[in-house]
């Protein structure tokens, strides 16, 4: 899992509530066993036409918010299944960090586990944040996990709560194997001595 500490980027405007992982990612594209290419299929249904023509009304699509990498977005998201395929395809479409107000508990575990950091902040800053990001400029922030702060660099500062075991996997890149793997040599003590006791 890649490491996440800092990270600054630019922000895509998503100011919808209740987005469910079937909007994130469609259930027909669940059929690669792999972690990559989903990304293409991210918000299908609201990126494309019925067509397949792209949607260029739809914010994702607009050329200002090309190489997005932060997404802020309405309170309760990725709430519905519990498909972990919903944060495959964001990391896989280039998003590093989601702000909202509130995350279903399920999806915003599947991020971290996948080195995507979900970010709760206060309602009424997150659509501040929208309302910037939705401006004709540019707009960066930087979000700290070690810090555990998100910045603009003009004037916004505002803190973040975050689980210190989970910032401790994010910024070590340990996803479940990763933290298996730091105990390889009790578990290959452990094998090596049952092996005795069995033959």
């Amino acid at each position: 899992m890649k490491p996440f500490r800092k990270h600054t980027g630019m922000v895509v405007p998503l100011d919808r509530a209740n987005v469910d992982t079937d909007q994130i990612i469609p259930k027909q594209f669940l059929k690669r066993i792999e972690r990559t290419g989903f990304g293409e299929f991210l918000f299908y249904d609201w990126r494309f036409e019925p067509s397949g023509k792209l949607n260029l009304s739809f914010g994702l699509n607009e050329p200002r918010y090309r190489g997005a990498s932060i997404l802020v977005t309405g309170k309760n998201f990725g709430c519905g299944s519990s498909r972990e395929h919903a944060p495959w395809a964001l990391a896989d479409f280039g998003f590093r960090a989601i702000i909202a107000s509130s995350f279903a508990d399920i999806f915003a575990n599947n991020c971290m586990k996948n080195g995507l950091l979900p970010v709760t902040l206060p309602e009424e800053l997150v659509k501040a944040i929208i309302e910037q990001a939705g401006a004709n400029e540019p707009y960066e922030l930087t979000v700290d996990l070690e810090a555990r702060t998100v910045t603009d660099g003009r004037g916004l500062s505002a803190a973040f709560v975050i689980d210190d075991f989970q910032r401790r996997c994010l910024m070590e890149g340990l996803d479940d194997i990763g933290l298996t793997m730091l105990h390889e040599s009790d578990i290959a003590a452990y094998e090596a001595k049952r092996a005795g006791q069995i033959s």
